[in-house]
């Protein structure tokens, strides 16, 4: 019997449809409101009574850095887009009109970054898995067709296509056949990452659908299931209160008996989210079914732009059991101009706070962009004869043979992606990008 602290209604999604039925949506400004209706017109957007009622505080509000995370701002869009878009709304512009300007900014927001359409979708037989990813060589993505949504959407989501029904821009998979014939041809995958949207918006019966085959023993060689998820921070009844909860714990303990690794990749933003008693509650019965939880999050302007914020979530992961590990780039799609910071910034946050840290929270890798070669770190900052430079390395590379080797891009304090950096010491390329190791990385290894 579930304890009355823990009782959660069922869930029920708030859109741009239904969110002036909200109590807290008659707390904001005019100028608020007309925003979240321009801007969600473009952006996608969707929360629910969890978010609104335990994780913002209304009283900072615009400030509050869950409502930046959670509710669209006038300046996610250019100042032109703006007001074509509420000038549309407002002379109530037939809908195939509005839906036009609406599919042109998008395709402006470069909507795949980092060869995500281009390059990572593998083949099998001549014939493209749409619902696979294959960039690294020891993890397969996968994008379950029932997962390709999210009990509240973050602002800032590379991912923000798979929300939209732009057509040609979204992953998924009606079944995993395809995936599991993949991975009996592809021997050297080690690691399998379901992936969405969010594979926790499924019934336990559909995400059980889609991995037990994966358990099968002729696929031994995937070693470990990652599921990436944001639920434990925007609806952790999940794996409480829900009608399905038991049976979804119960179904983490299968796939640990069939000898995999089961880890839990939690997106949390920020400490807010890791403060009611409920999430501590999912948390605590995620852990006792023996499956790992790891924490990541892109750094974003407006939301966790302050070591003060990252040394207190790391802090409460490592006492909660959780196991820091990435501290992202904010990638350079969708409202990139609104979110992102420098990477001199990003470092110096980063830096800041590790060292408030103990080494069980040092375990974070970062700040890390996930650019079309690979994840890039960046190691710090070097004075090298009479040159300031960047230090970087891969974490992940298209080609293994990049991974852990230093290499060096000159100081530009104005600098938020790795495209804007250029090799140090007069070099024309960076080690990686010869005409031969491009090619060569073009395609899945």
């Amino acid at each position: 019997m579930t304890s009355p602290q823990f009782q959660e209604s069922a869930y029920r999604p708030i859109t741009l449809s239904s969110i002036q039925s909200c109590p807290e949506w008659h707390w904001l400004s005019s100028g608020l409101q007309e925003a979240v209706q321009v801007v969600g017109q473009v952006l996608p957007f969707r929360t629910n009574a969890y978010v609104t009622r335990h994780l913002i505080d209304w009283n900072r509000v615009p400030a509050d850095p869950i409502f930046q995370l959670t509710f669209p701002q006038r300046e996610m869009l250019d100042s032109d887009d703006y007001e074509l878009i509420w000038g549309l709304l407002k002379r109530k512009a037939p809908k195939t009109e509005l839906q036009a300007a609406v599919r042109d900014i998008h395709l402006r927001l470069n909507p795949h970054p980092a060869g995500q359409l281009s390059h990572n979708v593998p083949s099998l037989n001549g014939r493209e898995l749409q619902g696979l990813q294959h960039k690294y060589r020891e993890t397969v993505l996968y994008f379950p067709g029932q997962g390709q949504t999210c009990h509240a959407y973050c602002t800032y989501c590379f991912r923000w296509p798979q929300f939209m029904r732009i057509p040609g821009l979204k992953f998924q998979a009606r079944d995993s056949d395809g995936l599991v014939e993949y991975l009996r041809q592809e021997r050297c995958v080690t690691d399998l990452l379901v992936t969405g949207g969010d594979p926790m918006i499924m019934k336990t019966r559909l995400l059980r659908r889609h991995l037990e085959p994966v358990l099968d023993p002729s696929l031994r060689h995937i070693q470990t299931i990652r599921i990436g998820t944001k639920s434990l921070a925007y609806w952790p009844a999940r794996f409480v209160t829900d009608p399905d909860a038991d049976e979804l714990l119960a179904f983490f303990r299968q796939v640990i008996k069939a000898g995999r690794h089961l880890a839990i990749m939690a997106h949390f933003s920020h400490a807010a989210e890791l403060k009611t008693p409920l999430v501590e509650e999912a948390i605590r019965r995620v852990r006792e079914t023996g499956a790992e939880i790891r924490t990541q999050a892109p750094l974003i302007r407006h939301v966790n732009d302050d070591p003060g914020v990252w040394s207190e979530m790391w802090r409460r992961s490592v006492r909660l059991g959780m196991v820091p590990y990435y501290m992202f780039v904010e990638r350079n799609t969708g409202p990139k101009q609104y979110f992102r910071l420098s990477l001199l910034r990003a470092h110096r946050i980063y830096r800041e706070a590790i060292q408030r840290v103990s080494g069980l929270a040092r375990t974070v890798r970062g700040p890390s962009m996930s650019a079309f070669p690979g994840k890039i770190q960046i190691l710090g900052v070097a004075q090298l004869g009479r040159e300031k430079v960047f230090v970087l390395q891969f974490l992940q590379g298209r080609k293994p043979d990049w991974v852990g080797r230093p290499f060096f891009a000159q100081w530009d304090p104005d600098a938020n992606w790795l495209d804007d950096l250029r090799p140090a010491f007069g070099r024309q390329h960076f080690f990686f990008e010869s005409e031969e190791d491009f090619w060569a990385a073009s395609t899945v290894a």
